[in-house]
């Protein structure tokens, strides 16, 4: 399960540990705050984090998996660093505690790339967008599929119940109307208290709510946040998951295993 602890999730932590969760994440705030309750429930807490010096104080709150987030990634985004820079600072700063690498890894290469830099794992959101068994709105998959790396854009428009929280999405008719006003804050922003869609349940959807659009939408879905790291630009197909993860687990083996296989060079 995945927690944002700027939210309240007291209750809903408790009810997860209850049914034996054996993995908990958090991200955006103080893992100390609920460490020592999944540590008694005897499960493994992940935490994300942006900075080598967050990374540094949840490791010193108890967390067993740093998560080392990229600036390149889908979704709310925590630091400035790209994940080239910010694995092998986490991988150094917080030895021997396992690290998992996020942030614009797409395909077997990248996972290789973020091996090599240390870390023990990649974390993939935006490569399973368009995964067949993904609850993705049809818009939204087929944007992931057609978006060039930089159509991945950084910015902190969609906010509401969530300000102050950049993040990186697909440029959309919202983004580009906000951007043009001259990027206003709340409430002067174009379209302001707008309904855009209305999810299966009948509730409405405002345009700058940060609510990604879901299977089954209706209205101008497209307007709504159309989440995703700058991976994007390599992802062309929907498939199913477990085909998305056998490609990239054998690209990555290859590449690894080339590089083994290479000859070694002296410097001249």
């Amino acid at each position: 399960m995945n927690f944002v602890l700027d939210f309240p999730i007291t209750d809903t932590l408790a009810a997860c540990l209850d049914e034996g969760v054996p993995v908990v994440s958090t991200f955006w705030g103080d893992p100390a705050t609920v460490t020592g309750r999944i540590h008694a429930a005897g499960a493994l807490h992940l935490h994300v984090v942006g900075s080598v010096e967050e990374a540094s104080r949840a490791v010193d709150a108890g967390v067993d998996i740093v998560v080392a987030q990229g600036w390149e990634a889908g979704g709310h985004v925590r630091g400035q660093v790209t994940t080239l820079a910010l694995v092998p600072a986490v991988v150094d700063a917080v030895d021997p505690v396992p690290v998992i690498a996020a942030g614009g890894i797409g395909d077997g290469r990248g996972l290789a790339a973020v091996l090599a830099l240390g870390a023990q794992a990649g974390w993939l959101g935006t490569r399973f967008l368009t995964a067949v068994e993904a609850l993705t709105h049809d818009i939204h998959r087929r944007r992931v599929i057609e978006a060039a790396a930089q159509d991945a854009v950084y910015t902190r428009c969609f906010d509401d119940r969530w300000p102050n929280a950049p993040h990186r999405a697909i440029r959309n008719s919202t983004l580009s109307q906000w951007e043009a006003a001259g990027s206003p804050t709340a409430p002067r922003r174009p379209g302001e208290n707008e309904m855009v869609a209305t999810d299966t349940s009948g509730r409405t959807r405002l345009r700058y709510g940060v609510g990604m659009p879901l299977a089954g939408m209706t209205g101008d879905t497209e307007a709504m946040p159309l989440y995703a790291g700058q991976s994007a630009g390599l992802i062309r197909e929907i498939a199913p998951a477990a085909q998305i993860v056998t490609a990239i687990a054998i690209q990555a083996g290859q590449i690894i295993e080339a590089l083994r296989q290479r000859p070694s060079t002296t410097a001249r």
